[in-house]
């Protein structure tokens, strides 16, 4: 189920996107401006921000600024939902780094449709970058941040991670771990598997604990 933020600070605008959105079986979570966003943002990250432009605190250009600025949140989709009808606005809205925008006043129905849009378009291009935390993995550039720091991985480590992140939640068996990183016909003795875990939980620091022991069983990221 997809997540995604709405920042609106009219209620009653904001009630019927959560409401429309909820109906369409997405998990919602609202804010009336950006300060309640962004501290939510550090803890858990969306699939979608639904952001008006005119808020109380800083307006949505800044928003999308500070989001596309960032290496955490920079892939997030982003729709704008603007009173501003003006080309200039819309354009500003999409060179600032919005993926779309929608105009006030709107249907149900087309917000959402845009949403689904949006989350289908970007789709293909979920598994590329895998945010974790504070950990983010970008395959294409076969590159791992923590907190936006990068960090220096072996092959096999990086491999590792992207297993166990693309899998997250799902305790993964040794053997599984095993067959699929260093290959079915690989003899192996598993505390080779315990030194690479070993070693990948120091190189991510304070993030380490995010791979977690099932004893006896394997290993899982959550």
């Amino acid at each position: 189920m997809a997540l995604v933020y709405i920042v609106e600070d009219d209620e009653n605008i904001r009630e019927i996107e959560e409401f429309a959105l909820a109906n369409a079986g997405y998990q919602v979570d609202s804010f009336a401006n950006g300060a309640d966003f962004f501290d939510v943002l550090e803890h858990n990250l969306p699939d979608l921000v639904l952001l008006d432009i005119m808020l109380p605190d800083e307006n949505g250009f800044e928003i999308v600024r500070q989001l596309r600025s960032s290496e955490i949140t920079a892939a997030i989709p982003v729709i704008m939902v603007t009173a501003k009808t003006g080309e200039i606005d819309l354009v500003r809205g999409l060179e600032t780094g919005a993926d779309d925008y929608i105009k006030k006043p709107f249907s149900v129905m087309e917000l959402i449709s845009r949403v689904k849009a949006l989350l289908r378009r970007t789709m293909d291009d979920a598994m590329d970058i895998i945010t974790i935390g504070d950990v983010v993995i970008n395959d294409k550039r076969h590159q791992v941040t923590v907190a936006g720091q990068p960090i220096e991985l072996t092959y096999k480590e990086y491999e590792l991670l992207k297993y166990l992140a693309l899998n997250r939640g799902i305790v993964l068996k040794r053997t599984q771990i095993m067959d699929k990183i260093w290959g079915i016909d690989y003899e192996l003795e598993s505390r080779t598997l315990d030194m690479h875990i070993k070693t990948l939980r120091t190189k991510l620091g304070s993030c380490g604990s995010l791979i977690r022991t099932v004893r006896n069983v394997g290993y899982v990221i959550d």
